[in-house]
């Protein structure tokens, strides 16, 4: 894609991920808006990576997300990338739990987050896209968008609809010149938060690295425009699929 003005913005950004993709665009020429609901963590990694500006977000709300993108776009300019990578999951008890037992209403908080929360942002920051014929829009996600699994009923439907939403978005936005990614990621991720619930007895190599993680989503948002992929999937080498 062509980045004449290299304005990125990422929703979901925390000791992972997030932090890492902020440091890799910033340090390829990127002004980078994160944002989080822990405005604490991000003004921190303002003050640490050149070019990062932090606002704070809550994207289970959808008129926050039309309002922190519009005072976005109005101080900073229109973002050519959007990495979509809230997930409503670990920090907030949406992620594993029995149907039977837990609320039911955590499915809509999930879906709020994961997948609503989506077609939110795209709405705001498309049209500019479109316009200019040229941006990106990469979507993190998991295995539950593939299959569900025991525990997961209230969590791997809202990924499931969120890789759809997705590929939906990719066949309308690929022909006007909006490149449009799922990157699935099978594996538990190597974060603070992560590693003492998933698999905290787990060597260094059963983990997907962050940093691995963000230089793949840099890589895909700068595809040519001939190659254009839409699923990525990646894991360790040891992970079975």
């Amino acid at each position: 894609m062509g980045n004449k003005d290299k304005i990125c913005l990422i929703a979901g950004v925390g000791p992972g991920t997030g932090t890492e993709s902020t440091k890799i665009f910033s340090d390829n020429g990127y002004k980078v808006i994160m944002l989080a609901r822990n405005i604490d963590f991000i003004k921190n990694l303002e003050n640490k990576i050149p070019n990062s500006f932090a606002y704070e977000c809550d994207v289970s709300d959808m008129k926050n997300i039309k309002n922190t993108c519009d005072q976005v776009i109005s101080e900073i300019g229109n973002p050519n990338i959007f990495i979509h990578n809230a997930v409503a999951g670990v920090a907030d008890g949406g992620l594993a739990g029995s149907f039977l037992g837990d609320n039911p209403e955590r499915l809509d908080r999930n879906f709020n987050v994961n997948t609503k929360s989506l077609l939110y942002f795209a709405r705001a920051l498309a049209p500019n896209m479109i316009k200019n014929k040229s941006g990106s829009i990469i979507v993190t996600g998991n295995t539950s968008a593939l299959r569900g699994k025991p525990d997961f009923i209230y969590f791997a439907p809202t990924k499931a609809a969120q890789r759809i939403l997705a590929q939906s978005l990719a066949r309308e936005l690929g022909p006007k010149g909006v490149h449009v990614a799922y990157v699935l990621v099978d594996a538990a991720i190597d974060t603070p938060r992560t590693r003492p619930i998933f698999a905290k007895d787990k060597d260094d190599d059963y983990f997907c690295k962050p940093v691995d993680i963000a230089k793949e989503i840099f890589h895909i948002a700068h595809q040519p425009r001939s190659t254009w992929s839409f699923d990525v999937e990646i894991r360790p080498d040891i992970e079975k699929w």
